[in-house]
Formats: C-alpha cells, sequence, structure tokens
C-alpha cells in the first residue's frame, strides 16, 4: 500500500469510528496475561494449561529471550493457546534513542528478532518503547533516533507480516494522545499503531477512554493494571480508569481483540484472582 492510499485509507477509518449513531455494542474481547505473570515451576505446556484453566486463552511473550522457541511452539500447538504478540524485552537497556551508535544497532536488532519470533509463534504485534527522554536525551532526538531506528525494521514488519505496536509507559516521552497519534502517522504505514496501557497513561491527566478516542484505529491493542492517583499502583478494579468510559469508548472506535493484563502474577489463586477482576472490569462477568 503506497502512503497516499494508507492516508486517505487511515483518514476515512478514523472518521468513520468517531462518527455518532457509529456501532457502539459493547466490545467482543478476550482476555491475556504476560508470560512471566504465570508462577509456577514447570513446561510452557504446563504454565499454558494453567493459564488457559484460569480463563485466559491468550498470553504475550518476551523476545529475545532464552526460551526454546520449538517448545513454545509445541506447547501453543498441544494446548490451543493463542499468543497474541511478543514484548520486546531489551527496548529499555538498548534503547532505540540511545546517543550510542552500538546500542542502538543492539536495540535495533532486538527488535527484529521481537518480529520474527512473534511470527513464528503466530502473533500480530511486537511491542516497543520506542525510547527514553532523560539527562542525555532530549525530547526531539529521543523523536528523531527512535522514528530513524523503527523505520529501519519496517521491512522485517511488512515481511513478517507482524505490526510494530509502540507503548506508552513513564518514559518521559509520549505523554498525550496527541504525540502519539502524530508518532505513529509519521511512518504512513499499516505496520505501525499504538499500544495503549489504560493505567500508566492516568498519571500524565488525560482519561484513558479519551486517549481511546483519539487513537481511534490506530491502537491495535491494550495492556492494563490499576492506577489511582491519591495510591499510585492498586489491583485491577480499584483505580481511576472509570471502566465504563473505557468500554464506551472501545465500542466507539470498534475495538474488539485482546485486553492483556500487566500485573504481578502467582499461581493459580492469584491469576484466578486476576480473570475474575479483568471479567469485571471489561464487562465479561456473568
Amino acid at each position: 500500500m503506497n502512503r497516499r492510499a494508507f492516508s486517505a485509507t487511515a483518514i476515512a477509518a478514523t472518521t468513520a469510528s468517531l462518527v455518532p449513531g457509529a456501532d457502539t455494542k459493547a466490545p467482543k474481547l478476550k482476555k491475556a496475561v504476560k508470560f512471566g505473570m504465570i508462577g509456577i515451576k514447570g513446561s510452557v505446556e504446563e504454565k499454558f494449561k494453567l493459564a488457559m484453566s484460569c480463563g485466559f486463552p491468550g498470553v504475550e511473550l518476551d523476545s529475545p529471550s532464552n526460551i526454546d522457541r520449538d517448545e513454545v511452539v509445541k506447547a501453543r500447538d498441544k494446548t490451543g493457546m493463542v499468543i497474541h504478540g511478543v514484548v520486546d524485552s531489551i527496548h529499555w537497556k538498548d534503547t532505540l534513542s540511545s546517543p550510542d551508535e552500538a546500542t542502538r544497532a543492539r536495540g535495533l536488532a532486538g527488535l527484529r528478532t521481537a518480529i520474527a519470533d512473534c511470527k513464528l509463534y503466530g502473533g500480530t504485534t511486537a511491542l516497543l518503547v520506542p525510547g527514553v527522554v532523560n539527562k542525555e536525551v532530549d525530547f526531539d532526538t529521543c523523536w528523531k533516533r527512535s522514528t530513524e531506528e523503527v523505520r529501519k525494521a519496517l521491512p522485517d514488519a511488512e515481511k513478517h507480516g507482524v505490526k510494530i505496536a509502540i507503548e506508552t509507559v513513564w518514559n518521559n516521552f509520549i505523554t498525550t494522545p496527541e504525540q502519539l497519534v502524530k508518532y505513529v502517522d509519521q511512518f504512513q504505514s499499516p505496520f505501525v499503531g499504538a499500544y495503549f496501557d489504560i493505567s500508566n497513561m492516568i498519571k500524565y491527566g488525560v482519561a484513558p477512554a479519551d486517549w481511546i478516542r483519539a487513537l481511534g484505529k490506530r491502537m491495535l491493542k491494550f495492556d492494563f493494571k490499576g492506577y489511582s492517583k491519591s495510591k499510585q499502583w492498586v489491583g485491577i478494579g480499584e483505580g481511576d480508569e472509570n471502566w465504563p468510559d473505557v468500554l464506551k469508548a472501545l465500542a466507539e472506535v470498534g475495538y474488539t481483540g485482546w485486553a492483556t493484563a500487566e500485573v504481578g502474577g502467582g499461581p493459580e489463586a492469584k491469576l484466578r484472582d486476576i480473570a475474575a477482576r479483568m471479567d469485571k472490569v471489561l464487562g465479561l462477568a456473568g
């Protein structure tokens, strides 16, 4: 798809998602966990089975990692677990915004590995924190460097059919919906989108539902925890996310798909508690 065609399609899709009277039925959501939350000793297959028995049909894995890829694929095929995506595991350490060229190169290699692993596992997204603003890297430099490195990975994303999902975190970089929209749109590619952390961004003063409405079809996936303005990190359902409005916004933009928890995990009892909390806030209970 060329840039002009993509731009026209993106504008039309976003406009349609915001038209009053558009389909606002409850969003069809599926629960997932991060693989590291499955807190038991055992094989990948045993962990997948436990997560599925607790009500999680989906999972995200880290990449690069030292996990046995063949074991993952066999466990996926045997259990039916959906590995819906991967999380770039080195984007905080080897940042794409680093002033050191060798560090950026390692970061780019890690992103390319994450994309390839995602394809192998049957997933659709590689979650990426694109850069970090700090004493060494200002906002504009972070934007420029990370953009250049992400562009280098686009051929890999296109080859494997995996989308690079830019996540919102406390990295002092992208802190408003407008910034995330601009960052994603600059690539003019269907292989770059947004991965919205519903809880992370409460800190910056814009309601999660308003982020979702601004992102529209750019939002590929979302994850969440529980965040309170007064208490900070709390359990799922105990924060200031305003889930009724979040669900309304998800329906308005036509989002269906994965809703992934990102909290401290544990054994079966803990996973069942997380699943029950997710069911409640996502409107899946009953």
